[in-house]
């Protein structure tokens, strides 16, 4: 389930706003402080998108935008400002600062969760391996390293986007014949091993580490 953390002060607004993404089945962390919201980011929370008011109390929104987008972490994860400001200036400044949407109050909670989802949706198409310069495309069902197109069979596919999109979570072979090969499957979990050989043979970095004992995971600490 993704993650979306909501920074608005106005609480009516925020309490909607949270109810609205909760209900589309997002998880919501929710403040109305700046300085909280800053403190979220010190602490690396998991996100997969912000919503920012800019008038925040502590720490504005603007300046935690700029913070994001410095941050090694969030980088690349979406923003969207949610603000009453309407000035032409405020806008251009937030979108110089790479906000992937402005949404001026008031405004619609149905439109707002459909531009989430519009903005995770672009988002998911193409999934970075931390720092392995390894990303697929879900759409195309092709992968790359470094831009260069990686040649992978649809299981090896399956297999390394389960992964990426849980990077450090640690799978065990079971839990990966289950999600790749199906409930059903009953042959011998070891086909799973042969298919990760594969995989790691195709790139030039270590992708896929092991975990004695327990199964694989993306291996968040490798760097071509």
């Amino acid at each position: 389930m993704q993650t979306i953390i909501v920074v608005e002060d106005d609480r009516h607004i925020n309490e909607v706003v949270t109810e609205y993404l909760k209900e589309a089945g997002y998880t919501v962390i929710s403040t109305d402080s700046g300085k909280a919201a800053q403190d979220m980011l010190e602490k690396s929370i998991e996100a997969d998108l912000f919503i920012l008011d800019i008038m925040l109390p502590g720490v504005t929104g603007l300046a935690l935008l700029k913070n994001i987008r410095e941050h090694e972490r969030y980088d690349e994860v979406p923003v969207i400002m949610l603000t009453a400001v309407v000035d032409e200036y405020t806008q251009l400044l937030s979108f110089e600062e790479l906000a992937d949407d402005y949404v001026i109050k008031p405004f619609s909670p149905k439109v707002l969760v459909k531009r989430v989802q519009t903005l995770l949706r672009r988002k998911a198409h193409i999934s970075p391996a931390t720092n392995t310069g390894v990303y697929i495309d879900t759409d195309s069902y092709l992968a790359y390293e470094s831009g260069t197109p990686v040649k992978l069979t649809l299981r090896e596919f399956e297999l390394l986007k389960i992964l990426m999109q849980n990077p450090g979570l640690v799978f065990t072979r079971q839990q990966l014949l289950d999600a790749v090969w199906g409930y059903d499957y009953f042959g011998d979990e070891r086909v799973v091993d042969v298919h990760i050989k594969n995989l790691r043979k195709k790139f030039s970095g270590q992708v896929i580490a092991t975990v004695k004992g327990v199964g694989y995971r993306l291996d968040v600490e490798s760097s071509n």
